[in-house]
Protein backbone atom coordinates (compact mmCIF):
# COMPACT_ATOMS: atom_id res chain seq x y z
CA UNK A 1 0.00 0.00 0.00
CA UNK A 2 1.22 3.80 -0.66
CA UNK A 3 1.44 5.73 2.32
CA UNK A 4 -0.76 8.96 2.91
CA UNK A 5 -0.03 11.30 -0.31
CA UNK A 6 -1.18 14.37 1.85
CA UNK A 7 -0.01 17.88 1.01
CA UNK A 8 2.87 17.82 3.22
CA UNK A 9 5.05 15.23 1.16
CA UNK A 10 8.00 16.36 -1.16
CA UNK A 11 7.33 16.72 -5.26
CA UNK A 12 8.82 13.66 -5.48
CA UNK A 13 6.55 11.48 -4.57
CA UNK A 14 2.93 11.53 -5.95
CA UNK A 15 0.40 13.39 -5.24
CA UNK A 16 -2.33 11.39 -5.79
CA UNK A 17 -3.58 8.58 -7.84
CA UNK A 18 -3.71 9.64 -10.77
CA UNK A 19 -0.24 11.25 -10.00
CA UNK A 20 1.29 7.73 -10.80
CA UNK A 21 -1.52 6.47 -12.80
CA UNK A 22 -1.86 8.64 -15.78
CA UNK A 23 -0.94 8.25 -19.43
CA UNK A 24 0.14 11.38 -19.97
CA UNK A 25 4.22 11.98 -18.81
CA UNK A 26 4.74 14.34 -16.10
CA UNK A 27 6.78 16.87 -17.50
CA UNK A 28 9.62 18.83 -15.50
CA UNK A 29 11.68 22.19 -16.60
CA UNK A 30 13.16 24.24 -13.85
CA UNK A 31 14.15 26.35 -16.59
CA UNK A 32 12.96 30.21 -16.27
CA UNK A 33 14.76 32.80 -17.43
CA UNK A 34 14.93 36.67 -17.74
CA UNK A 35 12.53 37.55 -20.42
CA UNK A 36 9.80 39.79 -21.87
CA UNK A 37 6.48 38.20 -22.44
CA UNK A 38 2.87 39.02 -23.05
CA UNK A 39 1.15 37.37 -20.23
CA UNK A 40 3.03 35.61 -17.06
CA UNK A 41 0.77 32.96 -15.34
CA UNK A 42 1.29 31.89 -12.09
CA UNK A 43 0.05 28.35 -11.89
CA UNK A 44 0.39 25.09 -13.52
CA UNK A 45 -3.30 24.28 -13.09
CA UNK A 46 -6.49 24.08 -15.49
CA UNK A 47 -6.38 28.00 -15.83
CA UNK A 48 -2.98 28.62 -16.31
CA UNK A 49 -2.58 25.99 -18.26
CA UNK A 50 -5.62 26.93 -20.57
CA UNK A 51 -4.71 30.71 -20.84
CA UNK A 52 -1.21 29.46 -21.94
CA UNK A 53 -2.84 27.25 -24.42
CA UNK A 54 -5.01 29.53 -25.95
CA UNK A 55 -3.07 32.43 -25.57
CA UNK A 56 -0.20 30.84 -27.81
CA UNK A 57 -2.21 30.28 -29.84
CA UNK A 58 -3.77 33.59 -30.59
CA UNK A 59 -0.38 34.72 -30.78
CA UNK A 60 0.50 35.80 -27.18
CA UNK A 61 4.14 35.01 -25.49
CA UNK A 62 3.13 33.21 -22.55
CA UNK A 63 4.99 32.07 -19.62
CA UNK A 64 3.62 29.51 -16.88
CA UNK A 65 5.28 29.75 -13.66
CA UNK A 66 4.71 26.66 -11.57
CA UNK A 67 6.04 26.74 -7.94
CA UNK A 68 6.12 22.70 -8.00
CA UNK A 69 4.90 20.07 -10.76
CA UNK A 70 2.09 20.33 -13.37
CA UNK A 71 -1.39 19.76 -11.67
CA UNK A 72 0.19 19.51 -8.29
CA UNK A 73 -2.74 21.69 -6.62
CA UNK A 74 -6.18 20.66 -6.74
CA UNK A 75 -5.78 20.10 -10.63
CA UNK A 76 -4.19 16.59 -9.81
CA UNK A 77 -6.19 16.16 -6.77
CA UNK A 78 -9.97 16.54 -7.50
CA UNK A 79 -12.21 13.60 -8.03
CA UNK A 80 -12.18 14.23 -11.75
CA UNK A 81 -15.81 14.79 -12.35
CA UNK A 82 -16.30 16.92 -15.76
CA UNK A 83 -19.75 18.45 -14.44
CA UNK A 84 -21.84 20.90 -16.46
CA UNK A 85 -22.75 24.26 -14.32
CA UNK A 86 -22.04 25.56 -11.08
CA UNK A 87 -22.65 23.90 -7.35
CA UNK A 88 -25.85 26.15 -7.31
CA UNK A 89 -28.86 25.35 -9.60
CA UNK A 90 -29.69 27.47 -12.53
CA UNK A 91 -32.59 29.31 -11.31
CA UNK A 92 -30.15 30.41 -8.46
CA UNK A 93 -27.70 31.61 -10.50
CA UNK A 94 -30.19 33.57 -12.29
CA UNK A 95 -31.25 35.04 -9.15
CA UNK A 96 -28.27 36.03 -7.96
CA UNK A 97 -26.40 37.55 -11.21
CA UNK A 98 -29.74 38.41 -13.18
CA UNK A 99 -31.19 37.01 -16.07
CA UNK A 100 -28.88 38.41 -18.48
CA UNK A 101 -25.56 37.52 -16.76
CA UNK A 102 -26.45 34.77 -15.05
CA UNK A 103 -28.34 33.01 -17.86
CA UNK A 104 -25.42 33.89 -20.37
CA UNK A 105 -23.21 32.09 -17.53
CA UNK A 106 -25.84 28.73 -16.89
CA UNK A 107 -25.72 28.29 -20.96
CA UNK A 108 -21.70 28.65 -21.66
CA UNK A 109 -20.88 26.37 -18.27
CA UNK A 110 -23.58 23.95 -19.78
CA UNK A 111 -21.39 23.92 -22.91
CA UNK A 112 -18.00 23.62 -21.10
CA UNK A 113 -18.03 19.45 -21.04
CA UNK A 114 -18.48 19.51 -24.52
CA UNK A 115 -15.39 21.75 -25.11
CA UNK A 116 -13.55 19.81 -22.40
CA UNK A 117 -14.20 16.60 -23.96
CA UNK A 118 -13.44 18.54 -27.71
CA UNK A 119 -10.17 19.31 -26.12
CA UNK A 120 -9.35 16.12 -25.32
CA UNK A 121 -9.97 14.79 -28.61
CA UNK A 122 -8.25 17.27 -30.58
CA UNK A 123 -4.92 17.10 -28.72
CA UNK A 124 -5.34 13.86 -28.15
CA UNK A 125 -4.92 13.70 -24.08
CA UNK A 126 -4.54 10.46 -22.34
CA UNK A 127 -6.78 10.81 -19.30
CA UNK A 128 -8.80 8.29 -19.70
CA UNK A 129 -11.74 10.61 -20.91
CA UNK A 130 -15.67 8.53 -20.24
CA UNK A 131 -18.53 10.34 -21.30
CA UNK A 132 -21.19 8.57 -19.85
CA UNK A 133 -22.53 11.32 -17.74
CA UNK A 134 -22.59 11.95 -13.64
CA UNK A 135 -25.29 11.28 -11.16
CA UNK A 136 -26.05 13.34 -8.31
CA UNK A 137 -27.84 11.03 -6.25
CA UNK A 138 -30.14 11.95 -3.41
CA UNK A 139 -29.02 10.61 -0.17
CA UNK A 140 -32.66 11.42 1.27
CA UNK A 141 -36.34 12.31 0.34
CA UNK A 142 -35.33 16.22 1.14
CA UNK A 143 -32.33 15.59 -1.70
CA UNK A 144 -34.57 13.97 -3.77
CA UNK A 145 -36.91 17.20 -3.60
CA UNK A 146 -33.45 19.37 -4.28
CA UNK A 147 -32.85 17.24 -7.42
CA UNK A 148 -36.22 17.49 -8.49
CA UNK A 149 -36.13 21.29 -8.47
CA UNK A 150 -33.15 20.90 -10.30
CA UNK A 151 -34.19 18.95 -13.22
CA UNK A 152 -36.76 21.44 -13.67
CA UNK A 153 -34.50 24.55 -13.94
CA UNK A 154 -32.09 22.64 -16.07
CA UNK A 155 -34.91 21.14 -18.30
CA UNK A 156 -36.74 24.32 -19.17
CA UNK A 157 -33.40 25.10 -20.73
CA UNK A 158 -32.82 22.35 -22.90
CA UNK A 159 -30.58 20.52 -21.05
CA UNK A 160 -30.43 17.03 -21.42
CA UNK A 161 -30.67 16.11 -17.60
CA UNK A 162 -33.26 13.30 -16.20
CA UNK A 163 -34.11 12.54 -12.78
CA UNK A 164 -34.10 8.68 -12.22
CA UNK A 165 -36.17 6.87 -9.68
CA UNK A 166 -34.86 4.88 -7.19
CA UNK A 167 -34.97 1.61 -9.08
CA UNK A 168 -33.25 3.62 -11.99
CA UNK A 169 -30.59 4.90 -9.49
CA UNK A 170 -29.83 1.40 -7.88
CA UNK A 171 -29.66 -0.58 -11.15
CA UNK A 172 -27.28 2.29 -12.61
CA UNK A 173 -25.04 2.52 -9.50
CA UNK A 174 -25.42 -1.00 -7.89
CA UNK A 175 -26.88 0.25 -4.56
CA UNK A 176 -30.59 0.95 -3.07
CA UNK A 177 -29.31 3.26 -0.36
CA UNK A 178 -30.74 6.29 -2.46
CA UNK A 179 -33.81 7.80 -2.83
CA UNK A 180 -32.75 8.75 -6.59
CA UNK A 181 -30.84 10.47 -8.74
CA UNK A 182 -30.04 13.00 -11.63
CA UNK A 183 -28.40 11.91 -14.16
CA UNK A 184 -26.60 14.42 -16.66
CA UNK A 185 -25.67 13.30 -19.49
CA UNK A 186 -23.07 16.48 -20.55
CA UNK A 187 -21.00 15.12 -18.21
CA UNK A 188 -18.38 12.79 -17.90
CA UNK A 189 -14.95 11.47 -16.17
CA UNK A 190 -11.33 11.94 -16.40
CA UNK A 191 -7.88 11.43 -15.03
CA UNK A 192 -7.89 15.30 -13.86
CA UNK A 193 -3.79 14.81 -14.05
CA UNK A 194 -4.03 13.19 -17.38
CA UNK A 195 -5.92 16.31 -18.56
CA UNK A 196 -3.59 19.11 -16.47
CA UNK A 197 -0.53 17.40 -18.20
CA UNK A 198 -2.47 17.23 -21.67
CA UNK A 199 -3.19 20.78 -21.45
CA UNK A 200 0.40 21.55 -20.81
CA UNK A 201 1.72 19.20 -23.39
CA UNK A 202 -0.35 21.37 -26.46
CA UNK A 203 0.19 24.99 -24.49
CA UNK A 204 3.79 23.95 -25.24
CA UNK A 205 3.25 22.85 -28.92
CA UNK A 206 1.16 25.97 -29.24
CA UNK A 207 4.23 27.85 -28.05
CA UNK A 208 3.52 29.20 -24.73
CA UNK A 209 6.49 28.07 -22.45
CA UNK A 210 6.26 26.02 -19.08
CA UNK A 211 8.33 26.50 -15.69
CA UNK A 212 8.19 24.01 -12.93
CA UNK A 213 10.02 24.58 -9.73
CA UNK A 214 10.08 28.32 -10.25
CA UNK A 215 8.47 29.80 -7.01
CA UNK A 216 7.64 33.65 -7.96
CA UNK A 217 8.54 36.06 -4.68
CA UNK A 218 6.57 39.32 -5.70
CA UNK A 219 5.12 41.42 -8.26
CA UNK A 220 5.69 44.78 -8.75
CA UNK A 221 3.98 47.65 -11.10
CA UNK A 222 6.74 48.96 -13.74
CA UNK A 223 5.16 51.34 -16.10
CA UNK A 224 2.80 49.78 -18.44
CA UNK A 225 4.34 46.49 -17.47
CA UNK A 226 4.91 44.24 -14.37
CA UNK A 227 8.09 43.01 -12.82
CA UNK A 228 7.51 39.29 -11.83
CA UNK A 229 10.46 38.38 -9.81
CA UNK A 230 11.07 34.73 -9.38
CA UNK A 231 13.56 32.54 -7.30
CA UNK A 232 15.29 31.73 -11.06
CA UNK A 233 15.33 35.61 -12.27
CA UNK A 234 12.91 38.21 -13.40
CA UNK A 235 10.02 38.13 -16.07
CA UNK A 236 8.64 41.14 -17.63
CA UNK A 237 5.01 41.15 -18.66
CA UNK A 238 2.38 42.92 -20.03
CA UNK A 239 -0.17 41.03 -18.06
CA UNK A 240 0.06 38.73 -15.69
CA UNK A 241 -2.83 35.83 -14.35
CA UNK A 242 -2.88 34.71 -10.86
CA UNK A 243 -4.04 31.43 -11.65
CA UNK A 244 -3.77 29.86 -7.90
CA UNK A 245 -7.19 29.31 -6.78
CA UNK A 246 -7.60 27.72 -3.53
CA UNK A 247 -3.85 27.75 -3.41
CA UNK A 248 -3.65 31.67 -3.45
CA UNK A 249 -1.66 32.55 0.01
CA UNK A 250 1.70 34.84 0.23
CA UNK A 251 2.07 36.37 -2.93
CA UNK A 252 -1.21 38.67 -2.99
CA UNK A 253 -2.50 38.04 0.87
CA UNK A 254 -5.90 39.49 -0.11
CA UNK A 255 -6.83 37.23 -2.81
CA UNK A 256 -6.19 34.65 0.06
CA UNK A 257 -8.91 35.99 2.22
CA UNK A 258 -12.00 36.44 -0.06
CA UNK A 259 -12.52 32.92 0.22
CA UNK A 260 -12.94 29.79 3.13
CA UNK A 261 -10.28 26.52 1.89
CA UNK A 262 -11.59 23.41 2.58
CA UNK A 263 -10.39 19.98 2.15
CA UNK A 264 -11.81 17.49 0.03
CA UNK A 265 -10.02 13.65 0.49
CA UNK A 266 -9.99 10.59 -1.74
CA UNK A 267 -9.33 7.20 -0.88
CA UNK A 268 -8.55 4.43 -4.09
CA UNK A 269 -8.88 0.68 -3.94
CA UNK A 270 -6.66 -1.81 -5.68
CA UNK A 271 -8.82 -3.13 -8.80
CA UNK A 272 -11.60 -4.99 -8.01
CA UNK A 273 -12.17 -6.75 -11.16
CA UNK A 274 -15.43 -8.84 -11.61
CA UNK A 275 -16.60 -8.39 -7.79
CA UNK A 276 -17.55 -5.09 -8.59
CA UNK A 277 -18.84 -5.29 -12.27
CA UNK A 278 -22.46 -3.97 -10.84
CA UNK A 279 -20.90 -1.06 -9.01
CA UNK A 280 -21.43 2.35 -11.83
CA UNK A 281 -21.57 0.00 -14.24
CA UNK A 282 -22.11 2.13 -17.13
CA UNK A 283 -18.97 4.65 -15.76
CA UNK A 284 -21.09 7.35 -14.69
CA UNK A 285 -19.18 9.71 -11.60
CA UNK A 286 -21.33 10.30 -8.62
CA UNK A 287 -21.94 12.53 -5.45
CA UNK A 288 -24.47 12.83 -3.36
CA UNK A 289 -26.95 15.75 -1.87
CA UNK A 290 -25.53 15.25 1.78
CA UNK A 291 -24.70 18.40 3.66
CA UNK A 292 -21.31 17.00 4.01
CA UNK A 293 -21.18 15.34 0.69
CA UNK A 294 -19.53 12.91 -1.06
CA UNK A 295 -18.18 10.78 -4.51
CA UNK A 296 -17.64 7.59 -5.65
CA UNK A 297 -16.16 6.81 -9.22
CA UNK A 298 -14.23 3.62 -10.77
CA UNK A 299 -11.06 4.27 -13.10
CA UNK A 300 -10.07 2.14 -16.04
CA UNK A 301 -8.26 0.20 -13.87
CA UNK A 302 -11.32 -0.68 -11.64
CA UNK A 303 -10.51 0.56 -8.50
CA UNK A 304 -13.53 2.40 -6.82
CA UNK A 305 -12.14 6.10 -5.42
CA UNK A 306 -14.28 7.04 -2.87
CA UNK A 307 -14.35 10.46 -1.01
CA UNK A 308 -15.85 13.18 1.07
CA UNK A 309 -14.78 16.33 2.70
CA UNK A 310 -11.99 16.95 4.75
CA UNK A 311 -8.62 15.42 4.88
CA UNK A 312 -7.13 12.32 5.36
CA UNK A 313 -6.64 11.14 8.22
CA UNK A 314 -4.03 8.33 8.86
CA UNK A 315 -3.77 7.38 5.26
CA UNK A 316 -4.56 4.00 4.02
CA UNK A 317 -3.84 2.60 7.79
CA UNK A 318 -6.65 4.78 9.67
CA UNK A 319 -9.34 6.83 10.31
CA UNK A 320 -9.64 7.51 7.07
CA UNK A 321 -9.67 4.27 5.24
CA UNK A 322 -11.97 2.95 8.15
CA UNK A 323 -14.65 5.33 7.22
CA UNK A 324 -14.06 4.48 3.19
CA UNK A 325 -14.58 0.66 4.20
CA UNK A 326 -17.25 0.63 6.04
CA UNK A 327 -18.89 3.26 3.77
CA UNK A 328 -18.49 1.37 1.03
CA UNK A 329 -19.73 -2.19 2.56
CA UNK A 330 -22.84 0.07 3.61
CA UNK A 331 -23.63 0.65 0.14
CA UNK A 332 -22.49 -2.89 -1.33
CA UNK A 333 -22.47 -4.92 1.11
CA UNK A 334 -21.52 -8.21 -1.56
CA UNK A 335 -17.71 -6.88 -1.93
CA UNK A 336 -15.19 -9.09 -0.79
CA UNK A 337 -11.79 -8.03 0.69
CA UNK A 338 -11.49 -4.20 0.05
CA UNK A 339 -7.55 -3.25 0.34
CA UNK A 340 -6.61 0.71 -0.45
CA UNK A 341 -3.67 1.74 -2.38
CA UNK A 342 -3.80 5.47 -2.03
CA UNK A 343 -4.79 8.49 0.31
CA UNK A 344 -4.73 11.80 -0.97
CA UNK A 345 -6.71 15.37 -0.46
CA UNK A 346 -6.70 19.03 -1.94
CA UNK A 347 -8.22 22.15 -1.35
CA UNK A 348 -11.49 23.57 -2.56
CA UNK A 349 -12.17 27.55 -2.89
CA UNK A 350 -15.86 28.13 -0.87
CA UNK A 351 -17.00 31.18 -1.77
CA UNK A 352 -19.89 32.68 0.58
CA UNK A 353 -22.60 32.51 -2.35
CA UNK A 354 -20.95 29.75 -4.06
CA UNK A 355 -20.22 31.99 -7.26
CA UNK A 356 -16.88 32.13 -8.78
CA UNK A 357 -15.27 35.72 -9.42
CA UNK A 358 -12.69 37.41 -11.62
CA UNK A 359 -10.59 40.04 -9.78
CA UNK A 360 -8.55 42.71 -11.60
CA UNK A 361 -6.14 43.20 -8.60
CA UNK A 362 -4.75 45.52 -10.83
CA UNK A 363 -4.30 47.24 -13.94
CA UNK A 364 -3.13 44.32 -16.24
CA UNK A 365 -3.15 42.11 -13.04
CA UNK A 366 -6.33 39.66 -13.23
CA UNK A 367 -7.40 36.55 -11.07
CA UNK A 368 -10.38 34.20 -11.01
CA UNK A 369 -11.32 32.53 -7.81
CA UNK A 370 -13.68 30.13 -5.87
CA UNK A 371 -14.45 27.21 -8.21
CA UNK A 372 -16.33 25.52 -5.63
CA UNK A 373 -14.91 22.25 -6.80
CA UNK A 374 -15.83 22.55 -10.11
CA UNK A 375 -12.51 23.43 -11.53
CA UNK A 376 -11.99 21.27 -15.04
CA UNK A 377 -14.55 22.69 -16.60
CA UNK A 378 -14.43 26.58 -14.45
CA UNK A 379 -10.20 27.00 -15.14
CA UNK A 380 -10.67 25.53 -18.98
CA UNK A 381 -13.28 28.35 -19.51
CA UNK A 382 -11.67 31.47 -17.45
CA UNK A 383 -8.26 30.74 -18.93
CA UNK A 384 -9.56 30.70 -22.45
CA UNK A 385 -11.71 34.03 -21.62
CA UNK A 386 -8.37 35.75 -20.04
CA UNK A 387 -6.92 34.61 -23.16
CA UNK A 388 -9.40 36.29 -25.40
CA UNK A 389 -9.28 39.71 -23.39
CA UNK A 390 -5.77 39.96 -23.86
CA UNK A 391 -6.35 39.38 -27.72
CA UNK A 392 -8.26 42.33 -28.04
CA UNK A 393 -11.82 40.77 -26.97
CA UNK A 394 -13.91 43.46 -24.73
CA UNK A 395 -14.23 43.03 -20.80
CA UNK A 396 -17.82 42.44 -20.97
CA UNK A 397 -17.24 39.09 -23.26
CA UNK A 398 -15.71 37.80 -19.94
CA UNK A 399 -18.43 34.88 -18.60
CA UNK A 400 -19.25 37.54 -15.57
CA UNK A 401 -18.68 40.70 -14.73
CA UNK A 402 -15.39 41.39 -12.92
CA UNK A 403 -16.04 41.56 -9.13
CA UNK A 404 -14.66 43.69 -6.19
CA UNK A 405 -12.15 41.92 -3.87
CA UNK A 406 -13.88 41.79 -0.44
CA UNK A 407 -13.12 39.82 2.40
CA UNK A 408 -14.74 36.62 3.26
CA UNK A 409 -16.08 37.10 6.74
CA UNK A 410 -15.91 34.90 9.30
CA UNK A 411 -12.95 32.87 7.27
CA UNK A 412 -11.01 32.03 9.92
CA UNK A 413 -13.83 30.70 12.16
CA UNK A 414 -15.56 28.88 9.11
CA UNK A 415 -12.60 26.99 8.56
CA UNK A 416 -12.49 25.67 12.09
CA UNK A 417 -15.66 24.86 11.86
CA UNK A 418 -15.67 22.94 8.60
CA UNK A 419 -12.67 21.37 9.60
CA UNK A 420 -14.22 20.49 12.98
CA UNK A 421 -17.39 18.97 11.36
CA UNK A 422 -15.84 16.93 8.35
CA UNK A 423 -13.47 15.20 11.17
CA UNK A 424 -16.16 14.04 13.33
CA UNK A 425 -18.56 13.14 10.30
CA UNK A 426 -15.85 11.06 9.20
CA UNK A 427 -14.32 9.60 12.95
CA UNK A 428 -18.62 9.01 13.41
CA UNK A 429 -19.19 6.90 9.88
CA UNK A 430 -16.32 5.45 9.95
CA UNK A 431 -17.85 2.86 13.00
CA UNK A 432 -21.56 2.95 12.46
Amino acid sequence: MRADTSLSQSNAEPISLWDHSSEEPAYANPNARESRVDVAIVGGGYTGLSTALHGALKGLSCHVLEAAEVGHGGSGRNVGLVNAGLWLPPQQVEHLLGKTHGGALVRTLGEMPDYVFSLIEHHQIRCEATRAGTIHAAHAASGLRDLEARAAGWQALGAPVRLLSAEETAEKTGTVKFHGGLLDARAGTINPMGYVRGLARAARAAGAEISTQTKVLSLQKDGADWKVETDRGVITAGRVVLATNAYSADLWPKLAQSFTPIHFFQLATAPLGAEASAILPEGQGLWDTGKIMFSLRRDRAGRLIIGSMGSVVGGTAGLSRRWAERKLRRLFPDLGRLDFEDAWHGQIAFTPDHLFRIHRLDEGLYAPVGYNGRGITTGTLFGRALADLFAGAPEESLPLPISDLVPDRGRAVKTQLYRSAFLAKQAAESIL
